[in-house]
């Protein structure tokens, strides 16, 4: 992928293998600034990402304004070919 790249959030531990799997998917397609919320660090942010996404696991991944979803959500929409369409267009 060539140019800029959607923002990329996502609600993270320190100890989440799942988080990982996510940032190295997220980043073999492009995105190279994923800004990493450590909910195990911050219980406010844990509140908020509960708020914001209605669920309590982690990663809770937005590209953009889009809620992806997790892990599982982020490795089906790039299995379907729709990962890399929403990181480009989302483009900041």
């Amino acid at each position: 992928m060539t140019g800029a790249v959607a923002r990329v959030v996502m609600y993270a531990t320190g100890f989440c293998p799942y988080c990982l799997r996510a940032e190295d998917l997220l980043r073999a397609r492009g995105a190279e600034d994923i800004e990493k919320i450590r909910v195990d660090l911050d219980p406010a942010r844990r509140a908020e990402m509960l708020e914001r996404t209605g669920r309590r696991t982690v990663p809770q991944i937005y590209i953009g304004d889009v809620h992806v979803g997790g892990y599982d959500d982020l490795a089906q929409l790039d299995r379907g070919g729709r990962l890399a369409r929403l990181l480009a267009a989302a483009e900041v």
